[in-house]
């Protein structure tokens, strides 16, 4: 399976009712030491869904205005079409059946993810349908820490508060610390060796 980095943006916490606002996907790389790197970048502003709700708790979380012209959203089925195009061209060139989305409390960002699919009547996903690799879950264990701005200062990567929520930064953050923590298992596996 390929790991593939994603964090979205939402409405709300309910991924049925509520809509997708901002996805953003990092693939990732390995270098000539043989170690995980964050790689090329996509994302998107999402049109929310006719009838969506808008939770205000959420949206003041993210700073999004779903109604702002410059956003230059992209409807929802468009972004999904685009994205996993994008994810199937990175499976043939490693040679994977499926991407494993890597996220941090990744079960929400396939929930949300697997909802869209069905609202927009995709056949296919190019992700796992149940399998996820999850930082918070990783970091906890490792660093102890579970909050992505907590882990990464434990992991040495920078972490500005006040860029958190948008789906493209969070993403970035996330793709890092999961090379940390993987470069991190890999190092030890070596050493003991």
């Amino acid at each position: 399976m390929l790991p593939v980095v994603v964090d979205i943006e939402t409405s709300g916490l309910n991924p049925i009712t509520d809509a997708l606002l901002e996805i953003a996907i990092v693939f990732l790389d390995i270098d000539d030491k043989g170690l995980l790197k964050p790689g090329e970048i996509i994302s998107s502003h999402i049109e929310p869904f006719f009838d969506a709700h808008m939770d205000p708790e959420s949206l003041l979380i993210t700073g999004i205005d779903p109604g702002y012209p410059l956003r230059y959203a992209v409807p929802e089925q468009q972004v999904l079409h685009t994205i996993f195009n994008k994810i199937k061209t990175y499976l043939e060139k490693h040679q994977c059946q499926r991407a494993v989305l890597v996220g941090h409390n990744a079960w929400f960002d396939l929930a949300f993810i697997q909802a869209a699919i069905k609202r927009c009547q995709l056949k296919s996903s190019p992700f796992h349908s149940f399998t996820t690799l999850d930082t918070a879950t990783l970091a906890s264990v490792l660093l102890g820490e579970n909050v992505l701005a907590r882990a990464a200062k434990a992991a040495n990567i920078s972490f500005d508060v006040t860029k958190a929520h948008s789906a493209i930064y969070d993403a970035k953050k996330t793709a890092e610390l999961f090379c940390y923590l993987v470069n991190l298992t890999k190092f030890n596996r070596s050493s003991k060796s």
